[in-house]
């Protein structure tokens, strides 16, 4: 018997969902535009840390746009949409705030971790979205249809894409200078491992058969070249 479409929390049938999708963005803009207020508009300890928070979460909106409307081929329900835009407001208003030294009362000065943030949270982010642009080029070849596909990127890692967005939240979390802004990458990276990754291999194995087999066996999982 065929394995159920509901794998990891979600629908993985094709469907346009352009309502829940445009229900999606424009709760991810109203977020966007909480950040900007907080960022351009109060009178905070660390205007420059902020603004640079603000930057980041503009890059992940633009990089949402991308996956929602171009990328995203499956079914998007609204209460995926509600509940993502919740944590989504959650970590990207938090590390705003903390970042800016509206719970401290002060302002920390940059140093070498946030160069280091800044570089995560680009890499992370080409990792994650230029993976998916490959693929998704890939798969627009008729002759490619029904295949799985294994090159660029996803040579490197089974879900480099998902690894991307560890690195990505790591990055952010660095940057929002506060030991408190560490429990959203450990959270994102505890669901990938304990949760989207084993419901998605089970899918990609009762879709691709032998090929994902193959794949998966001499290929990281998640960690290029560790694990």
């Amino acid at each position: 018997m065929p394995h159920s479409p509901k794998k990891g929390g979600v629908d993985r049938r094709h469907a346009p969902s352009l309502a829940p999708k445009l229900t999606f963005a424009g709760l991810h803009a109203a977020i966007l535009a909480a950040c900007a207020y907080l960022a351009f508009a109060v009178d905070v300890p660390d205007p420059t840390r902020a603004a640079l928070l603000f930057a980041a979460t503009a890059l992940y909106f633009s990089r949402h746009l991308i996956t929602l409307f171009v990328l995203l081929k499956r079914r998007v329900d609204y209460a995926e949409a509600i509940g993502l835009s919740a944590f989504m407001a959650l970590f990207e208003i938090g590390f705003l705030l903390l970042g800016a030294g509206v719970l401290s009362g002060q302002a920390t000065p940059l140093g070498p971790p946030d160069l280091l943030g800044v570089t995560l949270i680009l890499v992370g982010s080409y990792l994650n979205t230029g993976s998916e642009l490959q693929r998704h080029i890939w798969k627009k070849d008729p002759a490619h249809k029904g295949q799985c596909y294994t090159n660029g990127l996803f040579g490197l890692s089974m879900h480099i894409n998902y690894f991307g967005d560890t690195v990505l939240f790591t990055g952010w979390a660095l940057l929002a200078a506060s030991w408190l802004a560490a429990s959203i990458p450990l959270f994102v990276t505890a669901g990938f491992v304990f949760f989207h990754i084993p419901a998605l291999d089970a899918y990609l194995a009762d879709r691709y058969g032998d090929a994902f087999k193959s794949y998966a066996a001499r290929t990281s999982k998640f960690v290029p070249f560790v694990y």
